[in-house]
């Protein structure tokens, strides 16, 4: 006797233009998830001068910040298969916004870096649940194109938050009124995914909507299966991405204290960095996929991360050249680092291949965040003290060493018998 077939679900999908709208509002979410973060680096300066943080306290906000997804990858993915996407995204929303209270009212270090932990926990696992939920309503249309224009939503939010000294100039004459404005950002954590909720009932009683995308939890039994070019690449984005986040905590300050900028300036040069991650990070993705060659960007990308922390250190160039390089940098690698590894490991473990990834990426980010925090303090970089940002400058170039040295390993591994097509497979190739 046969089995029973699921009944086919006859009726439509949803139009193009609810998908669109789907979209924009778990994007605004990751907007405002996005602002919140980066409204610390151009707040580092008011914090040490008006609550007498030290640069090693500031890093260990953003620290605090990068370990709540080390747990994150382990339950979030879980928790969200377990209640849902809806529920899950405005869970994940009021932890958010939990935790941006508690920063913005947090006068001493613990409570301010409690709510950064708090809000940490949120903000990763609310941004697992909206890339979920973008699979789901995307998935085997233009999915690609939809993660990147959240993507690009998500910066626009950083790109804001780093030229609040400009646009909101007032506010910076407190330590707290910053934080208050990205409260109010917060807010679209938890707009977002009501709205998201609203839609989806909607949709449900008259459309045919596909699965929700598969999460990224951990399956410790999958990681033996996972092979050399894998480890380089999580090698290369642990060192990538503990080179550029770090650096951007302390980059206004930098900016400020050893090249004289305005507070305004110094958010502005280093929004240069995140304009060309907006612009130029769809366009790598589609470049990759037309030609390959995604292990050569990378080396690329590690190769221009070099020069320049030794620019900023030993010349007087205007910061435009080295922050559009670092731009460009930003740029190449990401765009290709993440859909990379969907070629190196079975399609079943791709999700703990995505959330191991992302477990040492981020324990990398939380330890180089302390890490230069403390080489400024023991300098004693400062104003008065500029030269007391070499050592960090010299950490970020040897950090951009060991990238390239992993990147070049990567290449040649793709380029010889034990390759997986990193180099070779363009989307037309692959269909």
């Amino acid at each position: 006797m046969s089995q029973a077939q699921p009944i086919a679900d006859m009726r439509p999908e949803p139009s193009k233009m609810y998908r669109w709208i789907v979209l924009i509002f778990v994007s605004l979410a990751m907007f405002g998830n996005y602002y919140f973060y980066d409204a610390l680096e151009p707040l580092a300066k008011l914090l040490q001068e008006q609550l007498h943080f030290t640069d090693q306290n500031i890093g260990l906000l953003n620290s605090f910040y990068s370990i709540a997804p080390i747990a994150t990858v382990l339950i979030g993915g879980i928790l969200i298969d377990r209640i849902g996407t809806r529920k899950g995204m405005l869970l994940f929303g009021v932890v958010c916004l939990i935790g941006s209270l508690i920063t913005a009212f947090g006068t001493k270090f613990p409570m301010m870096a409690t709510g950064r932990l708090v809000f940490g926990m949120g903000a990763e696992s609310l941004i697992v649940g909206i890339t979920t939920a973008v699979a789901k309503w995307f998935k085997g249309k233009e999915l690609s194109f939809a993660l990147g224009i959240n993507l690009m939503i998500a910066r626009g939010g950083t790109w804001l938050a780093q030229n609040s000294p400009s646009w909101a100039k007032g506010a910076y004459d407190n330590w707290q009124t910053p934080w208050l404005i990205g409260v109010g950002f917060v807010t679209l954590c938890v707009i977002g995914p009501i709205a998201y909720w609203i839609l989806e009932v909607r949709a449900e009683r008259t459309s045919s909507l596909g699965q929700a995308g598969e999460s990224d939890k951990i399956v410790l039994g999958d990681i033996k299966a996972f092979n050399l070019s894998y480890w380089y690449i999580v090698g290369l984005c642990v060192v990538f991405y503990s080179a550029i986040f770090p650096f951007e905590t302390f980059a206004v300050k930098y900016f400020v204290d050893a090249k004289g900028t305005s507070l305004q300036l110094g958010g502005f040069m280093l929004s240069v960095l995140t304009i060309f991650t907006i612009i130029g990070t769809p366009i790598i993705g589609l470049f990759s996929d037309k030609v390959g060659r995604r292990a050569t960007i990378m080396l690329l990308g590690t190769l221009l991360l070099i020069p320049v922390f030794l620019m900023m250190a030993y010349t007087n160039i205007t910061l435009y050249v080295p922050m559009a390089m670092l731009g460009f940098a930003f740029t190449l690698v990401p765009a290709i680092i993440w859909p990379s590894v969907a070629y190196l490991v079975p399609q079943r473990t791709l999700g703990t291949a995505l959330g191991l990834m992302t477990m040492i990426q981020n324990m990398g980010m939380a330890g180089m965040n302390w890490v230069l925090g403390k080489s400024n303090d023991v300098a004693g970089a400062s104003a008065t003290n500029p030269a007391g940002y070499l050592p960090m400058l010299k950490i970020l170039t040897a950090l951009g060493f060991i990238g390239f040295v992993l990147a070049f390993l990567l290449r040649q591994r793709e380029t010889g018998p034990h390759g997986h097509g990193l180099e070779t497979i363009t989307a037309s190739s692959h269909a």
